[in-house]
């Protein structure tokens, strides 16, 4: 019989869930709204539904693993606490693991959402051909997760692959963490909206003024949008974006020389907006990513072709291929990967 895990990706305004085959072969996903509002017991009590139907669904047919939890937030990884999670109103300091392990009565994994990310990018994406990762995450900020072996490296306290605080500019502008010039702040859909506004305030885009005013959920996707139609102003803005990320990345590609690091999150689909400035910067920052650099790649397919080919002797930066079903894949491939931690 074979055996199969269940995955949960835990947003602020989604609930995902999807059984998985220990192959990777998706067997069904459910999508369900977060009323957050409604109180975290509310929505255990609709995560613990859904993922009980699915269980009662395929006892008969395959082996059940575990479930794995893609959770946005600090979790410690000693006790299974979510110590803070800014998505999650008043999920601050509650035991969320113990208390659906308790009532699902089955063995439960909790996972930084971007961690879970990382994972399924590894398991079932552009990283499948190599043990070593790193992910970077572009949202509404920037999050990242490193895979060491095939497995989430958490660090110390669970805390690693912080990448949206490595900070670029130290009298930059300021960011939410405290500190200043942040990856972040540069980077994110968030960032894009900054810069987009700042330009209008200058008065020297009449074209970005025009979207922003005829648009009130003005977002990174309008100025991506205008920046593939030509508009110039739009353009800069994300060649600042490409800019930071290959300074980051020209630091992360000095510290870990790792095969391939992917960009994933929904700010990613922009790629060819910035990544060229990404490599721009990398060739002219990283002497290891100069000696290592591949040649051109043609299409989001080719870095993994390219890896499988050549062996991880070329460290390739490319786009996520999972979207965003990457947290909830790698979130259902943590059961088949981890001990019980707690």
């Amino acid at each position: 019989m074979t055996h199969y895990s269940i995955g949960v990706d835990l947003g602020g305004t989604n609930l995902r869930i999807a059984a998985l085959d220990e192959k990777g072969q998706l067997l069904e996903k459910v999508t369900l709204g977060v009323q957050v509002f409604l109180g975290r017991d509310h929505v255990i009590d609709a995560m613990c539904d859904a993922i009980s139907h699915l269980i009662a669904k395929y006892k008969d047919s395959a082996i059940l693993a575990g479930i794995g939890i893609g959770v946005p937030g600090i979790i410690d990884m000693k006790t299974g606490m979510l110590r803070e999670s800014p998505n999650l109103p008043g999920w601050a300091e509650f035991p969320v693991h113990a208390e659906i392990e308790r009532r699902l009565g089955t063995r439960v994994i909790l996972e930084n959402d971007a961690n879970a990310a990382a994972l399924g990018e590894k398991w079932l994406g552009a990283a499948r051909h190599v043990q070593d990762m790193a992910m970077l995450t572009l949202g509404t900020g920037v999050g990242g997760g490193l895979v060491i072996g095939g497995k989430v490296w958490h660090g110390m306290t669970g805390m690693a692959g912080e990448f949206g605080h490595m900070t670029l500019d130290a009298e930059g502008v300021p960011c939410k963490c405290g500190s200043r010039g942040c990856l972040e702040v540069y980077a994110s859909a968030t960032a894009v909206v900054r810069m987009a506004r700042e330009v209008i305030a200058s008065g020297v885009s009449p074209s970005l003024a025009s979207a922003a005013s005829s648009d009130p959920e003005f977002s990174a996707k309008v100025v991506y949008n205008l920046a593939i139609q030509g508009d110039e102003d739009a353009r800069k803005i994300f060649r600042r974006v490409g800019r930071a990320l290959g300074i980051a990345l020209a630091s992360l590609v000095n510290a870990f020389n790792l095969p391939i690091y992917v960009i994933g999150g929904g700010v990613s689909s922009a790629w060819d907006a910035f990544s060229p400035a990404i490599f721009e910067e990398l060739r002219q920052r990283s002497l290891v990513y100069a000696a290592t650099a591949p040649a051109d790649i043609a299409g989001d397919q080719g870095a993994s072709a390219q890896v499988e080919a050549e062996g991880p002797t070329r460290t390739i930066i490319t786009r996520a291929l999972l979207g965003s079903d990457a947290g909830l894949f790698g979130a259902a491939r943590m059961p088949f990967l981890v001990e019980n931690r707690y």
